[in-house]
């Protein structure tokens, strides 16, 4: 899809630990800050049950689950926005991604040292979007001194423009964090010529150690704040599920049961992160193979139908439509027909999560 979630946050909180796990990398993760120079690009599967059950049903012989582009950006530090500790080359990289997992330590631990000293989650949140809005005001101010220009020539364009920078300067002057709010499509379009960083989509990974509740307190913080923002968090243990990543696919299970889990973190992690991008998935199911394929919200038909081969968006002309719980709950195909839940669509149609899709073409 070319989608991007970039990994944000101080060093030693985990970042890379994480991303090894998702992406089944071998990135360095090192007891130092500034492990991480160049950003680490890996591809994650995203694991999907749904897959398996359509799989078992028809039998497939192969089975392709949907991925997403993950970046482990090095670890910012106070100061990042002057150039302290490569912040420069660091927020440049943050400015390439679609959304931002903010990984935020949320254990204690001696053996893993904190460039703060001691382990508070608020303010290391802090430090980082503090950065990240004095990085966008710098943006924004060499914005104006273009926009102004423009303004001075008669440019009606620029004067909704400048009105609107003016705008986005008074909020980050106040701290607010852009993503939460709402633009009209004009704000819109200046706000992505702009790559601002506090306009990206935000989700909170709280890093936990391996003790059960011994980090309550703290992810409760995290939790709270992000509440307030209408962000999301996901709770996840680093350590484990790098332990967990190395393990067969038959040994996984038997490894989360003992741990008392249900699921993999990672599964909740990919699970919100495509929340955040605003993907839904279809299937395709058939005894060749089941795939999901990810898609933005409210695509229609045909411009679904090209993700999977440009003839198809091309030569469009129906969808045959049926839902992943109206097969589960029926237990085949042949009885989706029976019951009239197998639908034709046309080229308006709007794919919808779970939808299990046949595209008929011609070209």
């Amino acid at each position: 899809m070319g989608l991007c979630c970039g990994m944000i946050g101080l060093p030693n909180v985990g970042k890379t630990t994480v991303f090894n796990a998702l992406t089944g990398s071998g990135a360095l993760a090192a007891n130092y800050p500034f492990a991480t120079v160049d950003p680490n690009t890996g591809i994650a599967l995203v694991p999907d049950p749904r897959l398996g059950v359509l799989t078992d049903l028809f039998k497939s012989k192969k089975t392709t689950y949907s991925t997403l582009e993950v970046r482990d950006i090095a670890g910012l530090v106070e100061g990042a926005s002057k150039g302290e500790g490569l912040g420069n080359q660091f927020l440049g990289h943050i400015r390439e991604v679609d959304a931002l997992l903010h990984v935020v330590r949320c254990f204690q631990g001696t053996d893993v040292v904190h460039v703060s000293g001691a382990v508070n989650p608020l303010r290391d949140i802090g430090i980082i979007e503090t950065e990240l809005l004095l990085a966008d005001l710098d943006t924004l101010d060499r914005r104006k001194q273009k926009t102004e220009k423009k303004v001075r020539a008669g440019d009606k364009k620029a004067a909704f423009e400048m009105a609107f920078i003016d705008k986005l300067i008074g909020l980050l002057d106040k701290g607010e964090w852009l993503g939460n709010l709402t633009y009209t499509p004009e704000e819109r379009l200046v706000l992505d010529e702009c790559q601002l960083l506090a306009a990206k989509p935000v989700l909170f990974v709280a890093n936990v150690s391996e003790q059960s509740g011994a980090d309550e307190a703290m992810v409760k913080a995290v939790r709270e704040f992000a509440d307030k923002r209408g962000a999301r968090v996901v709770t996840i243990c680093g350590q484990l599920e790098a332990e967990l990543s190395t393990l067969p696919e038959s040994e996984r299970l038997d490894f989360l049961k003992e741990m008392g889990l249900t699921e993999s973190g990672l599964v909740r992690l990919t699970r919100e992160a495509y929340q955040l991008l605003n993907i839904v998935t279809f299937f395709t199911a058939g005894e060749i193979e089941s795939r999901a394929w990810p898609i933005p919200k409210n695509m229609k038909a045909p411009q679904a139908a090209g993700k999977i081969h440009s003839d198809m968006e091309r030569g469009f002309i129906r969808a045959e439509v049926y839902h992943y719980d109206d097969l589960l709950s029926c237990g085949s195909e042949a009885k989706v027909k029976e019951k009239g839940l197998f639908r034709l669509e046309g080229k308006d149609y709007i794919i919808k999560e779970a939808d299990i899709v046949y595209f008929r073409f011609n070209v």
